[in-house]
């Protein structure tokens, strides 16, 4: 089959600038894609974030784009995702994207977010005209970039670009992307799209249903979490829209750079290890609870930790069994994150109670991260609801099981321990209950302390796994073609 050229739009793109785990996907995927031929190019806005250093140059040509009452005119810098040829473009402009934060400020989400992201949508489609690289197919991303399948099928549908497929990925629904009627004025969209079967709800333009209604085919980040959306308790709101596009939809589990995560050859953590010689692992384990300053024991099953702390990530029924978990079992807690005001609170007063058994770090340490994914012998995700999930990923890789609650890409991705059979690599529990939670704990420590073997054998499965992008990018390229036949009306 020919090459395809693929353009990746989205507001993250890991290492430059990351949120959550969109930002890795869209570092990831696209290196992979072009290491199999294809012309793969990225799209982002420049950040004030963003150190723009050595390694970027400046497009001489200016960016003028088609928004508002007069065209916005921004500067295009370009250089390439790490140890790739991918290109990524970053725009520039100083009213929309020179501030440091993505999404929000200290006073909660920016008022022009519609108005910020119909730029990076109109501007990114208006960069291919002026190279002269017309994609076969768009990669959009989440509600910021939904009015690029909204542009492609109105404004733009008989301009050279308009032949583009789109393809949209869900990374989590809860956040759409909801405004006034300006964002359609300011991206020259016909005000005849401000409908229910468009662009509008409750009143207001939803650009996450924009992009749901327009894209060509549409994926999210695993097969569960694709029919979790299509019901009412899952879709906020959007459940009926996935329905009706439910023969569109597809669920594809992410992958990871499993040359970035891999504990053989990671010079970030301590000592490096195998699935052969866990002794690397436990001399990261030493140097683990040495930084959280608690104590240094070998033989204690040791929980990590490292997500936001909110009620979405099931980070209060962790809070809530704590006390009852450090005092009637023998473990410790390694924890990073932050978030929530009650919930550091509550995460700070144990780590006061419990100074020998819980190390606590408020805030984000990159390397701190990577320790706990090493140190530690279980990993704790107990999210209400997860997309996919990472974070799962990167612990089995690193020989840590995972304990999580059984839903979305947690399904997908952890197999469920089978006693006296050697076979899982993780525990999944099924209520949202603070003691289905500290019963699960509790079954991995026995795990731990009285089934040694199988626990080991639980680690070597979950190291064996492939969470590598390749079979994940092969069902992108399906979807690609799917999509590009389609819109040719094939």
């Amino acid at each position: 089959m020919p090459p395809l050229k693929i353009l990746f739009v989205s507001p993250e793109v890991d290492p430059f600038v990351k949120v959550g785990g969109l930002a890795d996907m869209v570092g990831s995927l696209p290196k992979v894609l072009a290491d199999r031929g294809h012309d793969v190019r990225v799209v982002c806005p420049a950040y004030g974030s963003i150190k723009i250093d050595e390694t970027f140059s400046p497009r001489e040509e200016p960016l003028g784009v088609d928004v508002g009452a007069a065209a916005h005119w921004g500067k295009t810098w370009q250089t390439h995702l790490p140890d790739s040829k991918v290109p990524l473009y970053c725009l520039e402009h100083g009213q929309f994207f020179d501030r440091p934060e993505v999404y929000a400020g200290p006073w909660g989400d920016h008022p022009d977010n519609d108005l910020r992201f119909t730029f990076l949508c109109r501007g990114a489609l208006t960069l291919c005209q002026q190279l002269g690289w017309i994609p076969d197919v768009v990669h959009c991303h989440d509600w910021t970039t939904g009015f690029i399948p909204l542009l492609l099928n109105t404004t733009l549908r008989d301009s050279p670009i308009g032949r583009a497929a789109t393809v949209m990925t869900i990374h989590n629904l809860e956040h759409q992307g909801y405004c006034d009627r300006r964002a359609l004025d300011f991206a020259h969209v016909p005000a005849a799209e401000f409908r229910a079967d468009s662009t509008e709800s409750h009143g207001k333009v939803n650009m996450m249903k924009a992009g749901l209604y327009h894209s060509t085919k549409i994926t999210t980040v695993s097969p569960t979490y694709s029919e979790e959306i299509k019901r009412p308790d899952g879709g906020f709101g959007l459940d009926h829209v996935l329905r009706f596009r439910a023969a569109d939809l597809v669920g594809i589990v992410n992958g990871i750079d499993t040359e970035v995560w891999n504990p053989a050859t990671d010079q970030t953590i301590p000592y490096t290890y195998t699935a052969e010689n866990f002794g690397g692992k436990t001399t990261c384990k030493a140097a683990l609870q040495k930084e959280l300053g608690i104590s240094i024991d070998p033989h204690v099953a040791l929980f990590g930790v490292v997500s936001r702390f909110a009620t979405q990530k099931g980070l209060d029924l962790l809070a809530h069994c704590l006390p009852s978990v450090l005092e009637g079992m023998h473990v410790q807690f390694a924890v990073l994150g932050s978030g929530d005001g009650a919930l550091e609170a509550m995460f700070r007063d144990a780590a006061a109670r419990y100074p020998s058994k819980l190390g606590l770090y408020v805030g984000f340490n990159a390397k701190l991260a990577k320790l706990i994914q090493a140190g530690s012998d279980f990993f704790v995700m107990p999210s209400r609801t997860e997309p996919c999930g990472l974070t799962q990923l990167y612990a089995m890789r690193y020989g840590t099981p995972p304990i999580v609650r059984a839903t979305g890409g947690l399904i997908d991705t952890v197999d469920q321990y089978a006693p006296g059979t050697g076979e899982g690599t993780g525990f999944k529990f099924e209520d949202a209950t603070a003691l289905a939670l500290a019963n699960t704990i509790g079954w991995a420590c026995s795990t731990y302390y009285d089934q040694s073997e199988e626990y080991t054998r639980l680690r070597r499965n979950g190291m064996a796994k492939d969470f590598s992008w390749g079979a994940s990018a092969n069902e992108y390229l399906d979807v690609y073609r799917w999509a590009i036949a389609a819109r040719k009306g094939e």
